[in-house]
């Protein structure tokens, strides 16, 4: 009887015995596994150091035969994943935009934020929302020794408010949104002629300003809109945009993993 036959007759019986003895290490498996197969198949060679090479191709076919690919693991564990969003969506639903709500929202999918925009005797109020930074509750108060901070955390989203003039110049707030205020990190004027190379002076810090002045801010922006009932709604808008963008992210990762 040919070689090949005699491995082909004895594979069904050897490849589970040398699936073991693999795993027992580089250093120990070759003469373990001669001496293992010499008893199940009559090879033709007796020298351990002659048939090495056969054992090592041997193993490795015993052994890809039986390991799932990099792929299938992924795509199961994808798959698993886009179920559990699915749910997600499924039970938060669409938010539905109030009819009086003061903004127009443009929201594109595949884009991790949200446009407002507005107009206001002449100006225009335009809003680029974040994504909300959620706390779930869990976290304890922090306490850093700041004004600021004397406060429990709360979830918040962050707000990019950008006020414009005809003539083409603009306030530009950087604000943080909680559920029961509105809190402004900074702010700076935008000329016409101002480029994204050039560094414009952003002012004195905003946390500096005389608190009447600051007030006055405040009020400002929420003449304008920018104010709690606002934000509020967009809170929940975004943590289901976010559900919706995470379950198409997951889908379009699937997508490229199959092709």
């Amino acid at each position: 009887m040919s070689f090949t036959a005699i491995l082909r007759k004895s594979a069904s019986s050897v490849a589970p015995l040398a699936s073991r003895i693999i795993r027992v290490g580089q250093r120990d498996y070759h003469p373990a596994l001669f001496s293992a197969l010499k008893h199940q198949v009559n090879l033709p060679c007796k020298n351990p150091s002659l048939a090495v090479p056969f054992l090592q191709r041997f193993c490795s076919t015993v052994t890809e035969t039986h390991r799932p690919s990099s792929n299938e693991s992924i795509l199961r564990a994808l798959e698993s994943e886009i179920k559990v969003a699915q749910e997600t969506v499924g039970q938060d639903g669409v938010e539905e935009i109030p009819k009086e709500y003061p903004f127009k929202i443009d929201d594109n999918a595949g884009q991790q934020t949200v446009i407002l925009t507005r107009e206001y005797e002449g100006e225009l109020v335009r809003v680029e929302v974040h994504m909300p930074d959620v706390v779930t509750g869990e976290d304890n108060d922090v306490d850093d020794g700041s004004d600021d901070n004397q406060r429990p955390v709360q979830s918040s989203i962050p707000l990019v408010v950008t006020v414009s003039k005809k003539c083409g110049t603009c306030l530009e707030f950087n604000c943080v949104a909680y559920a029961d205020e509105i809190k402004i990190d900074s702010m700076s004027i935008i000329g016409p002629e101002t480029s994204e190379d050039q560094m414009a002076y952003d002012g004195p810090n905003f946390h500096d300003f005389d608190e009447k002045l600051k007030k006055g801010f405040h009020k400002y922006l929420e003449i304008r809109g920018i104010k709690a009932s606002t934000t509020n709604f967009l809170h929940e808008y975004m943590i289901n945009k976010d559900s919706r963008e995470y379950m198409g992210w997951l889908s379009n990762l699937k997508q490229f993993i199959e092709a």
